[in-house]
């Protein structure tokens, strides 16, 4: 399958190129900065560029089946560039007639099938009040993604650790599930959506 991929610089990000390329698909990535992208692999092109811009994003877009984005706030700034970024993103899907969105967020945004627990609703309060404005543009890129006409899974992650894979999660909703998950098997997961239809338009949360 032929994947565009926006955040394939993170932590997560590399590992979601690397289990792509293994499993032989064929991956575009976006990257503000190429270097940052130290895999060389045959079915890899790396496009040079900020999701800031539309023409970028469409250049990653074209041609894919599935688009996979792992984008999150890099400061608590109150820019909502993820938001911008995932107009971006739904403008240029809709152009090239892609259907398939795979988005990752944290667990804080919600979903009215969530049940939390008090550990959950405390978590919840204190990223409200230190990651405000984090909070905000997720919860934007969330609802803009619902609103959309493709078809989207919004992957959502409690705390990420850099444990080695287990092979396995657990699949729920806030107050069903743990509260950690290591960034390998989100990685897992997230790229199985693209073809799994288990979820679609629907936001899950994983944990292991």
């Amino acid at each position: 399958m032929k994947l565009a991929v926006f955040g394939g610089s993170s932590k997560t990000g590399t590992l979601l190129l690397e289990q792509a390329l293994k499993a032989g698909h064929e991956v575009t990535a976006l990257a503000r900065t190429p270097s940052k992208v130290t895999l060389q692999h045959p079915k890899l092109t790396v496009v040079p560029g900020d999701a800031q811009n539309p023409a970028a994003v469409a250049r990653v877009i074209d041609g894919a089946e599935a688009v996979i984005s792992l984008m999150g706030p890099t400061s608590n700034a109150a820019q909502m560039t993820i938001s911008a970024a995932t107009q971006n993103i739904l403008t240029a899907m809709q152009t090239a007639q892609v259907r398939r969105l795979v988005l990752v967020t944290g667990a804080g945004v919600g979903d009215p099938h969530d049940k939390p627990g008090l550990i959950d609703r405390l978590f919840k309060l204190v990223l409200g009040v230190v990651s405000k404005n984090v909070i905000a543009d997720m919860l934007n890129v969330a609802r803009m993604v619902r609103a959309s006409g493709v078809e989207w899974t919004i992957v959502r992650a409690p705390m990420l650790t850099d444990a080695p894979a287990q092979g396995a999660t657990r699949v729920g909703y806030l107050g069903s599930v743990g509260v950690r998950l290591s960034r390998a098997d989100l990685a897992a997961f997230t790229l199985q959506q693209v073809e799994d239809r288990s979820y679609v338009r629907q936001a899950p949360v994983i944990s292991n």
